[in-house]
Order: structure tokens, then C-alpha cells, then sequence
């Protein structure tokens, strides 16, 4: 089953790309061209921090760089984020500054 993505850039560009079963969001967007800011790729340095505002992901593993109070705020980590359905997810490099620093980095 595939879910279709739309990512919201800072500066109103939005773009979607459709992620396969069990694949992340970074994952997906790198297969469909797509550029998303990383470094790590275990969720240890939220570089790929990303907003879900519609839909739901499930993380592969616990995110070690969010707080639950990140999670509840719909803060995910893409790099290890995997759809569960159609979402909408705010992103780039301004979301890791409204996050502050990871409590491992």
C-alpha cells in the first residue's frame, strides 16, 4: 500500500511523492527527487525534524531527539518516520530551530 506525502516548505511551496509500505519519508522523497534536510539517519540529531499536521507516521525506532512533548506536538524525526497514511508535513531547516538542540547532540 502507498500513502501520498505533501511536504510544506517555509517559503509556501508544497510537493508530493508517494512512500511505499514500510518506507520512510526520507526514503520516499529521495526516490522521488526530492531534497530534504539530514545528517544522521537513526533519529539521534533531528537535522530531518519534519511537523505532521494531517495523517500519522509511526517511527521505525524511538526518536531519541524528541521529547514526548515534541511528539505530541506532532514533531517527527523523517529519517525513521513511516507513513500510515496520507499525510501533510510541515518541513525544512526552520523547524529544527523552533525545536532547539537535541538533548543527545
Amino acid at each position: 500500500m502507498t500513502h501520498e506525502i505533501t511536504l510544506e516548505w517555509p517559503d509556501d511551496r508544497e510537493e508530493t511523492f508517494s512512500a511505499e509500505e514500510n518506507e520512510t519519508v526520507l526514503e520516499a522523497a529521495a526516490r522521488a527527487g526530492i531534497r530534504l534536510p539530514y545528517d544522521c539517519r537513526s533519529g539521534t540529531c533531528a537535522e530531518c525534524v519534519g511537523q505532521v499536521l494531517k495523517g500519522s507516521i509511526e517511527h521505525r525506532r524511538m526518536p531519541r531527539a524528541l521529547e514526548e512533548s515534541d511528539r505530541t506536538e506532532g514533531y517527527a524525526l523523517l529519517c525513521i518516520a513511516v507513513p500510515r497514511e496520507d499525510c501533510r508535513i510541515r518541513t525544512g531547516s526552520r523547524l529544527t530551530a523552533e525545536l532547539g538542540s537535541s538533548p543527545w547532540g
